[in-house]
């Protein structure tokens, strides 16, 4: 069963263009795992420094390996260093 997770973070906005570069990277780490649909990168409309991903997977087994992987970790380390308060992680399933 396909599940989507919802990724939030709230960022300083000086350090949006960091945050984009590593999404960017985590992505292009992300799209060659096993299991991985698709991810859509967003920012709120309404109020700065808030980002959301939301990355749709074949099912939890696959997300969590890859939210596990060392890839991943050592790039969210970077993001987290960048972020006001630690990443949300929701999961969603149908």
């Amino acid at each position: 069963m396909a599940v989507k997770i919802l990724i939030k973070r709230k960022i300083k906005d000086e350090n949006l263009d960091a945050l984009d570069f590593l999404l960017k990277k985590l992505r292009a780490a992300t799209v060659s795992q096993k299991g991985y649909i698709s991810g859509e990168t967003y920012r709120r409309f309404d109020e700065e420094g808030q980002s959301l991903v939301i990355s749709t997977w074949q099912n939890i087994d696959d997300w969590r390996k890859w939210f596990n992987s060392e890839d991943r970790q050592e790039i969210q380390n970077q993001i987290d260093l960048l972020t006001d308060e630690p990443t949300e992680y929701e999961i969603y399933v149908p």
